[in-house]
């Protein structure tokens, strides 16, 4: 029912039914509701796909007009006021000449509802496609259920009661890497760490918890943007690293910490490529080992500037991880301050790494860097 309302929806949009207010709705809907805007691009898919249906019907419709103009004209109407044969001017030749071409002709006739079918065919086997894409890019998430039941049984063990809340917190079902952008409390994390989640919390290293609230999510470019909603929270202070908004080279190096276990991993490469799978201009491929739970940690390049969110890893490249791009980051904060915030985010803007040794940029970044627990039914 959800599905089949926006689709109606949208078809009016195409057809220029909605009213002021109601488009205005649609085009925020579009931009805050990621299943929302994956039916709007289904459905300018299927709408291009008829479109082309029809041209292509079209087209054969008049080579056939054609051929009845041809065999339904008189010998005479043929013949000019000179009495000059046009090169079909008596019936033989026209039969000589469409024995010599009719393969031509039917070639052409069969290209085109051969390419009406094939454009047709081109939805399923794009989600094929997308499926095989999938099965050779992987999220880097970290499951933590699979040992939820034991942790339960060890903490009923340790307090020898049966009520595991008493004992201590419930594992989360996943988690992730986040890391702060501004002082007063948003975050940044990839957007399949959380997109399942009925509540998320962030932990620093010290084991300092805060509940964290949605503000944005962009499922294109696996991004979200979270707030602390707690009150026990003021401030992070100044930030130590700056957005870089600048292409980074290619073979630059590059690091990240993030949690791919309960304790913080530090990882170092280089920028493979400046753009990440399968093309996608919005990212980096990077050749950093990463494993589940980096996803949503920061990229930053030796001078301690952030350029980008680790997102996931290509299955079959060994060593071929991705991070979306800071500067598209950038520009999502920056456009959401200006549509849909009360206040907007003030994103850090001033380096205090640059020239310091690793061990000590590290030193200053880590209390800024968060594991992201999802709690889900």
């Amino acid at each position: 029912m959800k599905e089949l309302e926006a689709f109606k929806q949208i078809e009016n949009y195409f057809n220029d039914q909605l009213s002021p207010e109601e488009l205005t709705l649609f085009k925020e809907r579009l931009k805050t509701d990621p299943d929302f805007a994956e039916y709007y691009r289904q459905y300018q898919q299927i709408d291009g796909t008829l479109r082309f249906y029809s041209r292509r019907k079209a087209l054969k419709e008049e080579i056939h007009t054609i051929h009845r103009q041809m065999e339904a004209v008189p010998e005479e109407a043929l013949l000019t006021e000179r009495k000059v044969i046009t090169p079909f001017g008596d019936k033989q030749k026209r039969k000589i000449f469409w024995n010599q071409h009719y393969a031509t002709i039917a070639v052409a006739a069969s290209v085109a509802i051969l390419t009406v079918f094939g454009t047709l065919m081109s939805i399923d086997v794009w989600r094929s496609m997308g499926k095989q894409q999938n099965a050779r890019y992987t999220a880097l998430r970290r499951e933590v259920e699979k040992i939820k039941n034991s942790q339960r049984a060890i903490a009923k063990d340790i307090s020898g009661v049966s009520n595991p809340r008493a004992a201590r917190p419930v594992p989360a079902n996943f988690s992730g890497t986040g890391f702060a952008i501004s002082s007063d409390g948003y975050l940044v994390t990839s957007y399949h760490v959380v997109k399942d989640a009925d509540s998320v919390f962030i932990e620093n290293r010290a084991g300092q918890r805060y509940r964290v609230k949605n503000i944005y999510r962009d499922q294109a470019h696996d991004l979200a943007i979270l707030k602390i909603d707690d009150a026990g929270f003021s401030s992070f202070g100044s930030l130590p690293y700056a957005f870089k908004s600048e292409l980074s080279d290619l073979g630059e190096r590059v690091y990240t910490l993030g949690f791919p276990r309960e304790d913080m991993v530090f990882g170092e490469g280089s920028v493979s490529s400046r753009t990440g799978f399968e093309g996608d201009t919005t990212s980096y491929q990077i050749s950093i080992p990463l494993n589940p739970g980096n996803s949503g940690g920061p990229l930053l390049d030796s001078q301690g500037n952030l350029i980008g969110v680790i997102s996931g890893q290509q299955l079959d490249q060994q060593g071929a991880s991705f991070a979306v791009k800071s500067d598209y980051l950038k520009q999502l904060v920056e456009q959401l301050s200006q549509d849909s915030l009360e206040a907007p985010i003030k994103l850090s803007r001033r380096n205090y790494l640059a020239g310091a040794s690793r061990p000590e940029q590290l030193k200053k970044i880590k209390d800024y860097v968060f594991i992201v627990k999802v709690y889900n039914n």
